[in-house]
C-alpha cells in the first residue's frame, strides 16, 4: 500500500504541496492550484499516459516496468520532461527553487540511467523520496525555516517505503539504499551549482 501513495509519479505533486504549505511564498490560491495542476498533469498524467501507451503496444509487460530493458525509454522520456520543466520554472520569479527540485529530478533519474550499464535497478520510489529529503534539507538552510522534523519524517517514510520494496521483492538491499542516496544529494548537487 505505501508503495502506491508513495509512488513516484506522485511525489513531484506531493512535494510542490509541501513546498507551498513549508515555505513563504506569494502565491495566492489560484496560483498555488494552477501550478499543482500542471504539475500533476505534467509528472502524473503523463507518465501514466505514456505507460498505458507501452503496455498497449507491448514495449512494456506491466506496469511497473520490472526489467532495466522495460524501463530505459519511459525514464529517458521523464528524464526529458522534469528537465524542461525545471528549465522553465527556474526562470519564472519565485518558482526557481521548484524549478531546480525539477532539475535535481532529472539528474536523478540520468544517474538511474547510466547504472543501467552496470545491470543496477535502482529503486525509482526511493530515488523519489530521496529527492524530497534532501531537497526540504537544502530548503532549511536556505530560508532559515524549520524543517528537520519534516526532512526526518520524510526519511521515517523512506524506511516503511524501503521495506515494503523489499518484502514486495521489487529490488534488492544495495538497490532502494542507492536510489535514496542518489535522490537526497541530486538538490543538493543542483543547488550547488546552479
Amino acid at each position: 500500500m505505501i508503495s502506491i501513495v508513495l509512488h513516484p509519479i506522485v511525489l513531484p505533486t506531493i512535494g510542490v504541496l509541501f513546498y507551498f504549505i513549508l515555505i513563504p511564498n506569494n502565491f495566492n490560491s489560484n496560483q498555488r492550484l494552477a501550478l499543482l495542476g500542471l504539475i500533476f498533469v505534467t509528472t502524473y498524467i503523463v507518465p501514466l499516459l505514456i505507460l498505458i501507451f507501452f503496455k498497449k503496444f507491448k514495449l512494456i509487460n506491466s506496469f511497473e516496468a520490472e526489467s532495466i530493458q522495460e524501463r530505459k525509454i519511459p525514464i529517458a522520456l521523464m528524464i526529458i520532461i522534469f528537465y524542461l520543466f525545471g528549465n522553465t520554472l527556474k526562470d519564472i520569479p519565485n518558482l526557481f527553487d521548484i524549478g531546480l527540485l525539477f532539475y535535481a529530478t532529472a539528474l536523478g533519474l540520468l544517474l538511474i540511467y547510466i547504472l543501467f550499464v552496470f545491470k543496477i535497478k535502482t529503486s525509482i520510489h526511493l530515488l523519489s523520496l530521496g529527492i524530497t529529503s534532501g531537497f526540504f534539507f537544502i530548503l532549511n538552510s536556505l530560508y532559515n525555516e524549520n524543517l528537520i522534523i519534516f526532512v526526518i519524517c520524510t526519511i521515517l517514510l523512506a524506511g516503511l517505503l524501503a521495506s515494503s520494496r523489499l518484502h514486495l521483492r521489487a529490488h534488492k538491499q544495495n538497490e532502494v539504499y542507492l536510489g535514496f542516496i542518489l535522490g537526497f544529494f541530486a538538490p543538493a548537487l543542483v543547488f550547488y551549482y546552479l
